[in-house]
């Protein structure tokens, strides 16, 4: 009986290591020729240090992401606007599955979440999902070939005043 339960045992342990795909999270892997620095709102000044934060959102579809993978601060200088690269692994999802991957990034600031920093008013921005396939480990993980720089968006409040600025300044064009 003991033999059969750590027979069990056993085989479901390899069953959850199999059950594991894998990916590169990084915006600047130039072996692969990405090459997607993320920006401040209207700006060309890249996000550095930890002051802004990134994650990956995973799903099996575009619609349905969720955070995977470690919260990553944005390097610093000559390196500023990238993360350091990491592999993820996707535990549940095993290698040579199709998924949707997303680079979300976020004002440290107003949380240590995506969630947290949108719903305190902070600014964030996040990458168009992207098609990939995850790698079975201990293989080479796959690039988010692909990803495109960004810019984050405004906090609402300073979108709504430049919008309601624009609206003043054009009624009163109209008016004179």
């Amino acid at each position: 009986m003991r033999a059969l339960l750590f027979a069990c045992l056993l085989g479901g342990a390899a069953g959850v290591a199999l059950g594991q795909g894998q990916f590169n999270f990084g915006n600047r892997v130039t072996a692969a020729g990405i090459d997607a620095p993320f920006y401040l709102p209207g700006s060309v000044t890249k996000l550095e240090g930890p002051a802004y934060l990134a994650q990956a959102y995973l799903g099996l579809e575009a619609g349905s992401l969720t955070p995977v993978g470690p919260v990553l601060p944005f390097r610093t200088g000559a390196a500023a606007g990238y993360i350091t690269s990491t592999s993820v692994t996707v535990g549940g999802i095993p290698g040579g599955t199709t998924v949707f991957v997303q680079m979300r990034a976020w004002e440290a600031a107003k949380g240590g979440i995506y969630e947290a920093a949108v719903a305190a008013g902070g600014i964030y921005g996040a990458s168009a999902p992207l098609s990939l396939t995850l790698s079975e480990p201990p293989g080479v993980p796959t690039d988010m070939v692909g990803l495109q720089p960004f810019a984050l968006i405004p906090e609402p409040t300073t979108l709504t005043l430049a919008v309601l600025g624009a609206a003043a300044l054009l009624g009163r064009r109209r008016g004179t």
